[in-house]
């Protein structure tokens, strides 16, 4: 729709909106600025009728009567009370709700719409307590990635984008992704959509998106499914997994500290001639505790499962893999310096 078209249409909204009789079409031509351009009554017809139903479709409760029964021509008109929003009643609670939702958002993308959302409230004849508790929520949208990704979930429209796993160190990988939405979790926004390189949905941390966030792609190409739960996609993506079960482990004495704050020792135990202390560890991922403690080498062995200690030799046997054609000997021999890889039934560690 033409800017000309969409001002012709409001000012035709306020005329009619704005007489208690029914304006007949001539009327209404001499009244509206916009149709005094038609070339012809011919040419404002087609108009007025193009109108008509434009206003009708867009939910406008237009009325067709005449004035009096002495006319001969209908007229046109809008009923207010039809027309105009209907009473917002909210219980003092709710209110204060909406006071707090308001004050939430501290960044200049949301906090125009947000107190824009007041306005109309108050306009509305609701009273908004702002000042209701104690509580002022925040949630920062400092990121610079934010902003383009919002007005791509706007746009329905891809994104390319580098992303960081894991911590300062991590990979830098570049992804593609359909995103569905941005959503705040525990204090961090993530992006949540379908990851095109790796087909499947994912989330990601906002933080760690770099600020070249470049849009591909026509805008409204993305669908995001109807029956998501971006929240939970989130949550699940996020939050750690549930216990599955417990892993016994050995470890040296004055070795793997931080392992140590996280288990719960359950006595002494020596292994391979080293004096250590047997734990237990609440057991939620099978290959993510094993890339943790295959780090830990001759100072934890595994005790149980052996599910847990194949996991830890397969990490070992990899770092071996990737080492091996550049630490080989001339004799075909790994190195392996004063240790070597033990490997018993329900155990699996590191022994001189």
């Amino acid at each position: 729709m033409s800017s000309a078209r969409a001002e012709r249409l409001v000012n035709l909204v306020l005329c009619l909106l704005s007489t208690r009789q029914f304006l007949p079409a001539e009327r209404i031509r001499q009244i509206v600025p916009g149709y005094a351009d038609a070339r012809g009554d011919d040419a404002f017809f087609r108009m007025f009728e193009r109108d008509k139903n434009e206003l009708r479709e867009l939910g406008v409760p237009l009325e067709t009567g005449r004035r009096s029964s002495f006319d001969t021509v209908d007229g046109y008109r809008i009923a207010r009370q039809d027309y105009e929003l209907g009473d917002i009643e909210l219980e003092p609670d709710e209110a204060a709700a909406v006071a707090l939702a308001a004050r939430l958002w501290d960044s200049p993308d949301l906090a125009v719409p947000a107190h824009s959302a007041l306005v109309k409230l108050r306009a509305a004849g609701v009273e908004v307590d702002e000042d209701q508790g104690r509580v002022q929520p925040r949630v920062r949208t400092t990121e610079p990635a934010f902003a383009p990704l919002l007005a791509a979930v706007r746009a329905a429209r891809a994104v390319t984008f580098e992303h960081r796993r894991g911590g300062p160190g991590g990979v830098v990988q570049r992804r593609t992704v359909e995103p569905w939405g941005v959503v705040s979790w525990r204090g961090r926004w993530y992006l949540a959509g379908h990851d095109r390189d790796r087909d499947a949905p994912r989330s990601f941390r906002v933080s760690r998106i770099s600020e070249a966030v470049t849009p591909i792609g026509p805008a409204g190409a993305v669908t995001v499914p109807a029956d998501v739960d971006l929240m939970a996609m989130v949550r699940r993506n996020v939050d750690p997994p549930a216990v599955t079960g417990t892993a016994r482990v050995w470890v040296a004495d004055s070795r793997a500290h931080g392992l140590r704050r996280l288990a719960r020792a359950v006595g002494r135990y020596t292994h391979g001639g080293r004096p250590g202390d047997e734990l237990e560890l609440d057991l939620r991922n099978v290959e993510t505790v094993a890339r943790w403690l295959a780090g830990h080498g001759p100072d934890v062995a595994v005790l149980g499962p052996e599910s847990l200690a194949a996991a830890v030799r397969a990490n070992w046997a990899a770092a071996a893999a990737a080492h091996a054609t550049r630490d080989l000997h001339a004799d075909g021999r790994f190195p392996v310096s004063d240790h070597h890889v033990v490997v018993r039934p329900g155990r699996a560690g590191i022994g001189p």
